[in-house]
Formats: C-alpha cells, structure tokens, sequence
C-alpha cells in the first residue's frame, strides 16, 4: 500500500483528498502547514506528496525545496488555486512532478497520483537494481590493510570532501570510488566515470564540460558534460595524472568555483557534485617532473586513499579465488571449480603483477578452459598470466571438437582477456597492442562477453 502524505491548510480539502484517497486504496497522512508537514514525512516518510503553494508560516516553495533535501526522490504533486499558477510552475521547475488547480477534478487527481506513483516505482526497482549491480564487485577480504581502506571510507563518505585512491593497476580503485559513493548521502546521485588516460586530448575538454551546437566541426548538437551530468551525484576521475596540464588547469578552476561554460557557449553552468579522482602513478614524481600541477593534487588530496596491492594482502586470496570462482562458475556447474594443495601454492608464491584484476581474469579463464572440478598445480603454471604456453598441444587439444568459428571466437576471447590484464583494462593501449581499431576491439568485447573493470 502506497503512503500519500497530503499538505494543504484548507480543512475541507484535505478531508475530500482523503476520502478519495483511501478508496483507491492508499494509505494516507495529513498536514495542516508545511512545518507539521515535514515533521510527518521526518517520522513516518511518504510515497508521494500533495502539497499546497500557499500555506501558513512556511510557504509551499520552501516546504518543496525543503522536502527535496531531505527526500530526494520523493515526488511531490503542487495544488495551487488559479491566482497560483506561477508558483506552481515555479515548483514544477524545482523538481514536483505536476500540478493541480483548484477546485480538484478528482478524476484528474487520481490520474496524476498514479502516474506519480508509478513514476516513484521505477525509480525504486531503478535503485534496487543499480545496487544489484554495485553490489556484483564488493570488496573482499580482511587483511589489515583491507581492514585500514574500509575504515578511511567509512570516515569521508559522508561528507563532500574530496578523496584522492591511488594505487597500482588493477587493485580496485574505481571499485572503492563506487563504494564510497554508495554510502554517501549522494547515493541516489548518478555516479559518472572518466577515464582521463582513454580520451584523446583535443576531445577532453567537451567530454568534460560539454558543448553547444556548432561550437566546432561535427558538433552537431548541444552536448552535456561528465561534470553537468553528475550534478548532485559524485564524478570520478580516474587515472587523473594522464590528464594535460591545459586541462588540469580548467579543472582546477572549475573546483575552485563550481561554474563553467559549455566550449561555445556563453551561459554560466553551476554544479554541485562530490568529485573522487584516482592515479596509479607517483604524483609527487609527476610534480616534481612537471607533469601535473601542485595546487590540484593539494585540491584533490583532501582525504589520500591508498589501495594496497595484492602481494600486500596475499592472505586474501583464498577468498578472493572462492568469490570468483562462484562468480564465474557455468550455468550447468553444480558446484564452483576447486583448487588442490598444489594449486594453491602455486598462486600464493605468485608475485601478481595484475593485482585483483589479473587474478579475477585468471580464475575466469580456468572456469573455461578447464572441465575438471578440481584446478591442480600443473594448470595453475598453464594458464596463470594467459600465456598457456607450458604446453602447445594441451592447448590446441582444447579446440580439437570445436568448429572453426567457435575455436576462433574462443581463442580471441582468451587473448583479448589477457591484453587487457597487461594494459590496466586501457582500451584504447590494449586496441592498439592488438593492432586493431577501439572501436572493433568495443565490439569484440561486447560479442564475447567480456566484463572490463578498472
């Protein structure tokens, strides 16, 4: 049952609202001013709200900005008399999902509170499923230095400060971005990437800021930004240290004030976003190289996140290995594939250049390529850094029943896994280490199946 909370200092309407109400069978709670309004929805939270424009000691504008604060998500329908109208357009503009004029047409009423309603369903199975999918990679694992990046991220993500992640490639920076970002209050924000190091330098100012229409060639419309589309939500700036100097600078500035402009336009844009960037370099070295500037990293290093690398915590790789292999365990697999003794000495003596995410592609493949439930040593050096090189018969035997297309798509699904290990799931370096185009190597992976974290 849905739960209406309805605002409105006239009696009679709110009795009428009611009465209707609950013979469509919703739930409903009543206010008589917006102060006794907002203390209901504080206690008891709300569907959908109904709420007048004009009302005593606080008006209908500030219950509505108010409520927006304070719940977000919640819609909110304006009912306004006729003198009212722009001031229920105002609120419109403010985020209510439409308006009422009085005297009520109980059939429109009833049309517009189950639009509202529906609306407010989507956006409930929009974040059960967007949690679903954080959720998919969580962070493993209680080593000590586990146990020190969770307690950094529960210390800042509450607040707006700035974080900056470092750490090597693959050892789940973006995956402690995202986190983050789950448990601020901007959760129900869009969390938007950037990948500084996979954009070309002459198209990182638009992908940024975005652009007017025929602001250049082949601007053919109006373009949003990352930082426009992130408004009210966290940006994440990963592998910031490959950003220019000229960019670091419009940045810089942006973070300094958050306005900017669209490249060609002339109108002041304002933002209010969390912004979390990452970097698998020295940034001290890079500053003291002259490659980024000092004042940013001193913006940006607020709140300094070092995410350890897998040779830092190797006594999370049992349960790291089991996570994995039930993730990627077959459809028809009863159970997830075991390791024996021999395996698993195997793996802790590796040094793990790749981090979590050689790991992750490791147990991936061996889910593939072995039919046996039980991984032993001699497949571990087998496939262990996708080379499979120990033995060229055993790995040609593995296509032996396959049709060409099929051992074709097979090989190059392996191969392409393994690339992308070794290039920190770089797109555009790991297209080019193929020889092909980032735009044929975006369909391969999108044909192939092929998930690609950073």
């Amino acid at each position: 049952m849905s739960h209406i909370l309805v605002i409105d200092d006239e009696a009679g309407v709110r009795n009428v609202l009611r009465d209707v109400l609950e013979d469509e069978g919703y739930s409903v709670t009543l206010a008589e001013d917006g102060i006794q309004g907002l203390a209901a929805l504080e206690e008891s939270g709300a569907d959908l709200v109904l709420l007048d424009v004009w009302l005593p000691h606080m008006g209908g504008i500030d219950v509505l900005k108010s409520l927006k604060e304070k719940s977000r998500d919640t819609e909110v329908i304006v009912i306004s008399g006729h003198a009212n109208i722009s001031m229920a357009v105002q609120a419109v503009k403010l985020g209510a999902f439409d308006f009422l004029e009085k005297p009520l047409s109980l059939d429109r009423t009833i049309t517009v509170v189950r639009n509202a309603l529906a609306l407010e369903d989507l956006k409930k199975e929009n974040r059960e499923l967007r949690d679903t999918v954080f959720l998919e990679d969580r962070m493993i694992g209680e080593s000590p230095p586990m146990q020190r990046v969770r307690e950094l991220i529960d210390q800042s993500a509450d607040t707006d400060s700035r974080i900056l992640i470092t750490g090597a490639n693959g050892t789940g920076k973006e995956l402690v971005a995202r986190t983050i970002h789950m448990k601020s209050r901007r959760r129900n924000g869009p969390f938007v990437e950037v990948n500084c190091a996979a954009i070309p330098e002459n198209l990182i100012e638009s992908e940024l800021f975005g652009h007017e229409k025929g602001a250049f060639t082949h601007a053919l419309a109006r373009r949003k930004g990352k930082f426009e589309l992130a408004h009210q939500g966290t940006l994440f700036l990963d592998e910031i240290a490959d950003m220019s100097l000229n960019t670091q600078s419009k940045v810089l500035r942006v973070l300094q004030e958050p306005r900017f402009e669209r490249i060609g336009g002339e109108t002041s844009i304002s933002v209010d976003i969390r912004l979390i960037a990452a970097t698998n370099k020295d940034i001290q070295d890079e500053i003291r190289a002259g490659r980024f500037r000092e004042d940013l990293f001193f913006r940006l290093n607020v709140i300094p996140i070092h995410v350890p690398s897998l040779s830092e915590r190797i006594e999370d790789l049992k349960e790291l290995v089991g996570y994995f292999m039930t993730k990627f365990k077959r459809p028809n697999q009863p159970e997830p594939k075991r390791l024996d003794d021999g395996a698993w000495s195997a793996l802790e003596e590796y040094p793990w250049p790749g981090n979590i995410r050689e790991l992750k592609n490791f147990v991936e493949r061996v889910n593939i390529m072995c039919d046996q439930p039980l991984i032993t040593r001699e497949q571990v050096d087998q496939y262990l850094g996708g080379t499979g090189r120990n033995d060229p018969g055993s790995r040609l035997d593995r296509y032996a029943e396959m049709k060409l297309g099929e051992a074709r798509d097979e090989f190059e699904r392996e191969l392409i896994i393994e690339a992308l290990g070794r290039h920190g799931n770089n797109i555009s370096r790991t297209a080019q280490s193929l020889g092909i185009y980032p735009s044929s190597l975006h369909g391969k992976i999108k044909k192939l199946g092929i998930s690609v974290d950073r």
